[in-house]
């Protein structure tokens, strides 16, 4: 989820044979996938009128004007200066311009003006419906600079009735003066889903449901045919969160969620309830004190936060009781860096475990025949998932009515495998919960630097490899799952295009134009009517973990699914670097937090055998989350140790890891890096 909570065939793909598993059938093959139509441009602002093209700002004091100071096409553009707070900035009116129900591309290039700087800008839109305000994010936070230009690019669709709807730009904090050009604003014309291919909810029908994760535009059109046919349970991305259902305290908000329960209901498709309680996407109002200031441990705070938490499980379990079949009660509530195993989230530093118990036993009481689930990432890491059953079983043992455990299984191309995943299953069985897939998708990439336009042949065959390892293992323990959930529906609409970084993903079964990929058929068991009659995959690939993502941070965003970390670290004996390069970036930064990427290459000439990174923050940084890596940090020193599987860099190669921090004014990139003690160079 977000800060958000998105996880071989052997040779011969194109000639696999249905399982002997599944029911005879007899397949009709489709003919070749249809080619996306061109794109169709239905708006354009390019400045060159002199004007700002119904451009206006969103506040009271930024000036929003034509000017030549810069521009990216042609000797103009639109600049917003004067800016007084972070969500100042240019806004368009669209609502005469879209059409409900169809996914538009929007588009802008952006630079900071003369003498700014670099900022982070997002682009989001802002619909209203009477006094209700919604606001969502179409472009996730992106460094921009004034030495050239940048575009922000990404893709929303508006599902929901409105009297007002815009596009604006802003950052994620400060007031730098920006320039944009170039917006364009585009739609591909939808394809019509495959009608002829097997319907996933039959292919698994003696296996278990299977489902996928959906907002509301999902319900429209192609989509709402396509996610009929496939699936016999789907999961509320967003829409049941506790930002979405009471943003504010006693006001609740069952919009969406009651149109995409009523499409189940309507289709014959289970509900899973996500989520209860999640250390993001949670209010900031539910973590203030009674006199409005942030919540610090005492038994007062202790006593209110739990009264909150009862009253929303209250809420909103009671609506659905007779609706949802299973809650995700609690979401990662687990930190295998800590002795305990428990995230230090506020729900913890204020009520310890109780808030974990109070929220299954308030859960049993109104949803008493609902299933209930504490949901985590990662699960396939043998550190994590050894600290979630030792939650698991003491919980238990005290009566906390846990029905079952939650994988979501956000993972990559190379990562997790088919080991792992059994290894993860195998290891609850003895505790007789019951086990679900709840989140699974699996990224083309592997490192935050790559990025694609369209997907390169050689990644969708190795997904698809990993995709069926995976069904491979589900289908082992088919006794002991009871669903199987992907988090999304198609390419077109992943929390992982703006996470880790902005850029197009293609994790999930059906591509851009809804149209079965080759990780479909892989899962399916038969051949692809378009594959090559030489297409194969390769053997199944070694381990070579990678982060997948966590949620996109932004407030204003339409919140991710789950961050997905890698596996915690081994120690290992280690050797000095001749020489080393380190790579620090901030991905990410939003009000409070930001996320870092680290990239140590070794510049020497033999392998450097288990590494420890070490800097000092400037300005009172505290790292909270790690991957890839295992951190610790006294006052202002950090130190990073390898995991298990990236103690090794090659000569000429490198390893990186990731990590959350919070940050308050200033937020300087550290100068001296370490690694085992020798000095490296910075990029």
């Amino acid at each position: 989820m977000l800060p958000l909570s998105w996880k071989r065939l052997h040779a011969g793909l194109g000639m696999l044979l249905l399982a002997a598993t599944l029911p005879v059938a007899v397949i009709a093959l489709s003919p070749d996938p249809v080619r996306a139509a061109d794109p169709v441009t239905v708006l354009t602002s390019d400045f060159e009128d002199g004007t700002a093209q119904s451009w206006a700002m969103r506040g009271t004091a930024e000036v929003v004007a034509n000017s030549t100071a810069a521009a990216y096409g042609g000797t103009r553009s639109l600049l917003t200066s004067g800016r007084t707070a972070a969500w100042n900035g240019p806004s368009r009116s669209l609502l005469s311009t879209v059409t409900r129900g169809v996914r538009y591309t929007y588009s802008v290039w952006a630079r900071t003006a003369t003498g700014a700087g670099t900022a982070q800008l997002r682009m989001s839109v802002e619909r209203r419906l009477g006094t209700t305000v919604n606001y969502e994010q179409v472009v996730n936070s992106t460094n921009v600079t004034e030495s050239g230009w940048t575009q922000l690019t990404g893709s929303y669709t508006l599902a929901n009735d409105a009297d007002f709807f815009a596009v604006y730009v802003e950052t994620v904090s400060g007031t730098a003066s920006f320039h944009i050009d170039d917006f364009t604003l585009s739609y591909v014309p939808a394809s019509p889903i495959q009608t002829d291919i097997p319907s996933l909810k039959t292919v698994f029908a003696n296996d278990f449901p299977i489902g996928a994760a959906v907002g509301r535009s999902e319900l429209l059109a192609e989509h709402g045919q396509l996610l009929a046919k496939h699936f016999n349970s789907l999961t509320p991305g967003n829409a049941l969160k506790w930002d979405a259902t009471e943003p504010t305290e006693g006001v609740f908000n069952y919009t969406d969620a009651d149109a995409i329960v009523a499409f189940a209901k309507a289709n014959g498709i289970k509900v899973r309830g996500h989520t209860f309680v999640w250390h993001q996407q949670t209010p900031a109002w539910v973590f203030n004190d009674a006199s409005g200031q942030p919540m610090t441990a005492t038994a007062a705070n202790k006593t209110l936060l739990l009264a909150r938490l009862e009253a929303h499980i209250r809420a909103v379990g009671t609506r659905y009781a007779n609706d949802i079949y299973a809650w995700d009660v609690v979401n990662e509530v687990i930190d295998e860096n800590q002795s305990d195993g428990l995230r230090r989230s506020t729900w913890f530093n204020i009520t310890g475990l109780d808030f974990i118990r109070t929220a299954f036993r308030v859960a049993r009481q109104v949803a008493p025949n609902a299933k209930l689930y504490i949901n985590d990432y990662n699960t396939n890491v043998a550190a994590k998932r050894d600290k979630l059953y030792a939650l698991v079983s003491q919980l238990k043992a005290e009566g906390v009515p846990i029905d079952g455990v939650g994988h979501q299984m956000h993972g990559n191309v190379d990562w997790p495998t088919g080991a792992d995943v059994d290894a993860m299953i195998a290891k609850f069985i003895p505790l007789g919960v019951e086990q679900q897939i709840t989140e699974m998708d699996t990224s083309i990439y592997t490192s935050s630097s790559e990025s694609f336009t369209t997907p390169p042949a050689e990644r969708l065959t190795r997904q698809a490899a990993r995709y069926k390892a995976w069904f491979d293992v589900y289908r082992k323990y088919k006794a002991n799952l009871t669903s199987v959930t992907l988090w999304g529906l198609a390419d077109d609409n992943t929390w992982l295009d703006s996470y880790p970084v902005s850029r197009k993903d293609f994790p999930l079964l059906f591509d851009v134009s809804l149209q079965a990929k080759e990780a479909y058929w892989a899962i399916v068991g038969t051949t692809s009517p378009s594959a090559s009659a030489s297409a194969s995959a390769s053997a199944s690939p070694s381990a070579s973990p990678s982060r997948s993502a966590s949620p996109s941070p932004s407030p204003s965003a339409s919140a991710s699914p789950s961050p997905s970390r890698s596996a915690s670290p081994s120690p290992s004996a280690s050797t000095q670097p001749v020489g080393c390069r380190v790579t620090y970036t901030i991905t990410n930064q939003w009000n409070n937090g930001f996320q870092g990427d680290v990239t140590i290459t070794n510049l020497g000439g033999a392998p450097i055998s288990g590494w420890t990174l070490r800097w000092t923050f400037a300005n009172g940084q505290v790292i909270n989350q790690s991957w890839n890596g295992s951190y610790s940090q006294t006052g202002a020193n950090v130190a990073v140790t390898n995991a298990g599987w990236n103690g090794t860099i090659a000569p000429g190669a490198s390893q990186g890891f990731g990590f959350l921090s919070s940050w308050s004014g200033t937020n300087t990139k550290p100068t001296l890096f370490t690694v085992n003690g020798t000095d490296c160079t910075v990029a």
